[in-house]
């Protein structure tokens, strides 16, 4: 797929940027543009790679989605629109009780287990294997699309030492939940490893025990919403535009004063945030493109701005009705 020439207009951002905007690692993000084209970047005359608002905005969206468990080649080619919709979906999916509509997806590894378990697989239809890996480094490999619901690994013995490793097999290999299958262990351990995320369980276990395991995972309440999305603030949207003219304002802040000059700091304030909207586009023009930090304030103060303005407009008509609403009972009599 062609690189795009860059735009005649708006921001861009470099990948480094995109990274910390969208959580996406740069590695990733060139992973999935050559296997899935998830993007097509923008080239400047030094070639340096671009994105603009609207990738911004799809990867972020196309990472909440992989997070969730979509794979990212259901995901890769949907339009902005396509994204916000299946993620609004899931979150009313995501807050409906109920039941599984589909098998567990498993990712098994560990010699003995792989071999038992590939056996009594064949004939679960309510459990779907990715996988069966002689070896945990071969989690570091395995293709996560589509995602694990559950890690099944096996430890001839767990120490306090190895902890750790079992976390971040679970994060690589991209499962919601862990069967930890040991053979020898202290309580102590197995205190520390235990979550709403992991069980753990003396070998040899078999489908039947595993199926037990899966049933007993609670769901995995959705990560929060990002705080600034419910606030409005979205950097695939253009910003959105003046409300009031400069002029305008003035004749606001020229107004006859009220005891606490409510408008007046109003205009002051909006004036304000419009000037550094200003400044901060000028700051990436002068820069090539913008940088994260960029983009997120400038895209967070025109936000702010815009509620500004609308409460300043909802103000000054309450102010005109209150001016209206005067009791002429005692003057008619």
């Amino acid at each position: 797929m062609a690189d795009r020439s860059p735009p005649k207009e708006g921001q861009t951002y470099r990948i480094g940027a995109v990274s910390r905007l969208t959580g996406i690692p740069a590695d990733t993000l060139r992973v999935w543009e050559r296997r899935y084209h998830v993007t097509t970047p923008i080239r400047s005359d030094s070639g340096t790679r671009l994105y603009d608002s609207a990738d911004v905005g799809r990867l972020t969206l196309i990472k909440r989605l992989v997070d969730r468990g979509d794979a990212i080649s259901s995901v890769a080619n949907l339009s902005l629109d396509a994204l916000r919709e299946r993620l609004r979906s899931a979150d009313l999916i995501d807050r409906s009780p109920v039941a599984r509509t589909r098998p567990w997806r498993l990712l098994v590894s560990g010699p003995y287990l792989a071999d038992r378990l590939r056996v009594e697989a064949s004939g679960a239809a309510d459990f779907e294997c990715l996988g069966f890996l002689s070896s945990r480094e071969g989690i570091f490999s395995f293709d996560r699309d589509p995602a694990p619901d559950v890690l099944v690994l096996e430890y001839p013995g767990i120490h306090a030492d190895q902890v750790g490793e079992v976390h971040r097999l679970l994060a690589r290999s991209g499962a919601t939940h862990c069967v930890l299958v040991y053979g020898f262990a202290g309580q102590g351990v197995l205190e520390q490893l235990v979550s709403d995320r992991l069980v753990a369980r003396r070998s040899p276990i078999g489908m039947a025990d595993l199926r037990r395991c899966c049933q007993a995972f609670r769901p995995v309440a959705p990560p929060p919403s990002d705080p600034l999305e419910r606030l409005g603030v979205d950097l695939a949207r253009p910003a959105p535009g003046p409300k009031f003219s400069a002029s305008e304002l003035a004749a606001i802040a020229s107004a006859r004063p009220s005891p606490c000059d409510c408008h007046r700091h109003l205009v002051d304030l909006i004036s304000a945030l419009y000037a550094f909207e200003s400044y901060s586009r000028e700051c990436a023009i002068r820069e090539g493109a913008a940088s994260a930090a960029q983009a997120l304030v400038q895209a967070c103060a025109a936000q702010a701005r815009a509620l500004l303005e609308e409460g300043l407009s909802r103000s000054l008509d309450l102010s005109e009705g209150d001016h209206c609403d005067v009791d002429t009972t005692d003057s008619a009599e």
